[in-house]
């Protein structure tokens, strides 16, 4: 594991964003696994950016998100199609067609979950996943619990969960139940991973993560240990907090 501390959240994004950035240009067709959620909100920012002010090219770039929502379709303002559209798509130069985020609509969901690694699959494989970290630990949707799933499948959100993902709905009881997300198994097939985290939130996270000596399903987190290029960049607060 790699650890960089940057002084604050705008620090944290900048250097996701040179990252990739830097993957990019020795890669055009490079497949990226991205996150929603405020975390990677700065790192994508600071793609348009580039792209807007350096001329970094996305037109060949394929993209596969890690969740979506289930029963939600990419038009609702609160799925993360619309998320990712408003929040990075739109403003860069990228072929949408090229774009992957899990349908929460499908027919049926349980093949199409299957579907979905195969697609990752055919593309050559995820170069880089972006991820954040949730407060519990998870990683994607996938929660805490006696057991998690290898590939991408149908999760239940926690009761915390829920309550924190509340933010971006008119109330709690907007909020799905259910979600289609890459497993653990699916996320760690990534060349390389970046997690990003930032805040004293985050700080018991990132403790479990830093202090961590075994592998347990009740820390998600704790399996991207496994990794063999894994990065970690967090700003002081949650680094500070979490010694």
């Amino acid at each position: 594991m790699k650890i960089i501390i940057e002084k604050n959240y705008e620090d944290v994004s900048k250097t996701a964003g040179k990252i990739i950035s830097d993957e990019v240009r020795k890669n055009p067709t490079i497949v990226l696994g991205l996150a929603t959620g405020s975390t990677p909100m700065g790192a994508y920012k600071e793609l348009i950016r580039m792209h807007k002010e350096e001329e970094l090219d996305f037109s060949k770039v394929k993209t596969f998100n890690l969740d979506e929502y289930l029963g939600l379709d990419g038009n609702n303002p609160s799925s993360y199609r619309y998320f990712m559209d408003e929040n990075l798509f739109n403003h860069i130069n990228i072929d949408k067609n090229n774009t992957h985020v899990p349908d929460g609509k499908a027919v049926n969901p349980e093949e199409y979950c299957k579907l979905y690694d195969k697609y990752i699959e055919e593309a050559g494989g995820i170069d880089i996943q972006i991820l954040g970290v949730g407060e519990n630990g998870h990683i994607a949707f996938n929660e805490p619990d006696n057991s998690l799933s290898i590939g991408t499948s149908i999760e239940d959100l926690t009761e915390d969960t829920i309550k924190v993902n509340s933010r971006f709905f008119d109330s709690l009881e907007e909020v799905p139940k259910k979600a289609i997300s890459m497993g653990i198994g699916s996320i760690l097939k990534a060349r390389k991973i970046i997690l990003l985290a930032n805040g004293t939130r985050k700080a018991e996270a990132i403790k479990n993560i830093l202090k961590c000596d075994r592998i347990s399903t009740q820390n998600p987190a704790s399996f991207l240990l496994l990794h063999p290029d894994f990065t970690l960049i967090i700003d002081e607060e949650a680094y500070g907090k979490s010694k």
